[in-house]
């Protein structure tokens, strides 16, 4: 008989699942309190269900939890960054950032990644499969637990597309801002795309109040083509459409993520393209200097040339930052530590 997924049931489900066994309802949030808010690791953790509720529990559920494999930590900032392995052998990435508002972790969302982006590590050795709801959800509490602080900002930007894993995400956010878990707020939560335009219109139509980040690092079509595979699919102009539809289905303001490529992408041309292309929208944009992986000859513009070009883009009233480089003595890229660690 195959086991249930206890940790990536959400509270209605678990309702249902509680009557399977002869129990009644409210046993439910309290298991689902002990599961999402005290985080625990074993069932016998739960001290207020009975004995036999949790042999049967035993019996009958999986409970997910991630193993540390290894931790890096910024001798700069203090960023650790940590490989997990989950329990069919596969291993995942996640980020904890530490900054004056509080506590930021970036999860993984997928074992690899199918998307093909010429400048990430992560994609190299393609798609294993996608993360359920609770090994998601395990990335923060491993961490939460092993820092003992709460996390307040959650960011979906590690390894594998989260729109390509789309009914698991929808999951996570729902579960993660539940009062009777983390209750972390919508708010605080970032979703990264490389642009599934379809699935960017259905995550508009459901009015989260997450922010939707966009991984633009090209100005026109044809350059995006080169450097991101999914532009074969999707347009410039049909995606930058998609991040319109969804400021009007949310309002809530759009960031693009741009990886700056010296050479590439960087030229005063650029600047101008990419001016025009977002004219107009409620936008923030986020450059990167682009992290440089051994697989490609790609390399970061030096900061001159970084600043000139956030300079023109707030001449064009665009809001422009230049992303603080968090871990940078660390394999600090998304990727790089679990294709280090598995060519080892």
């Amino acid at each position: 008989m195959k086991k249930t997924d206890i940790r990536s049931l959400n509270l209605k489900e678990l309702k249902s699942f509680m009557e399977t066994l002869g129990e009644k309802a409210f046993r439910a949030k309290q298991i689902y309190q002990w599961l999402h808010e005290k985080c625990v690791s074993s069932f016998d953790e739960m001290t207020n269900i009975s004995e036999k509720l949790r042999t049967q529990l035993k019996e009958t559920c999986t409970l997910t939890m991630l193993k540390s494999v290894t931790v890096q930590t910024s001798r700069i900032d203090g960023t650790k960054k940590y490989l997990f392995e989950l329990e069919d052998g596969n291993m995942v990435e996640s980020v904890l950032m530490r900054y004056k508002h509080g506590n930021s972790v970036c999860i993984s969302s997928q074992v690899g990644c199918r998307m093909g982006c010429k400048f990430c590590a992560s994609t190299l050795d393609g798609l294993v499969r996608g993360l359920t709801p609770a090994e998601m959800l395990e990335q923060i509490y491993r961490i939460s637990k092993e820092t003992g602080e709460r996390v307040s900002n959650v960011v979906v930007m590690g390894t594998g597309e989260p729109l390509d894993n789309f009914d698991n995400l929808v999951k996570f956010i729902q579960m993660l801002t539940d009062e009777n878990g983390l209750n972390i707020s919508q708010r605080n939560i970032t979703v990264s795309t490389c642009g599934i335009v379809p699935k960017m219109k259905e995550l508009a139509d459901l009015k989260l109040q997450i922010t939707l980040a966009l991984s633009l690092h090209a100005s026109n079509q044809e350059k995006r083509k080169e450097l991101m595979p999914v532009a074969n699919a999707f347009d410039i102009h049909e995606t930058i459409d998609a991040c319109r539809y969804y400021f009007e289905q949310t309002g809530r303001r759009i960031s693009f993520e741009y990886s700056l490529v010296a050479g590439v992408n960087d030229s005063a041309q650029d600047a101008a393209e990419l001016a025009a292309l977002v004219k107009g929208m409620n936008c923030h944009l986020n450059l990167i200097p682009v992290n440089p992986i051994k697989e490609r000859d790609y390399v970061q513009p030096d900061m001159k040339a970084v600043r000139d070009f956030q300079n023109k883009r707030e001449k064009c009233g665009i809001n422009v930052t230049i992303r603080r480089e968090m871990g940078r003595d660390i394999d600090g890229a998304c990727g790089q530590l679990r294709k280090r660690f598995s060519e080892r």
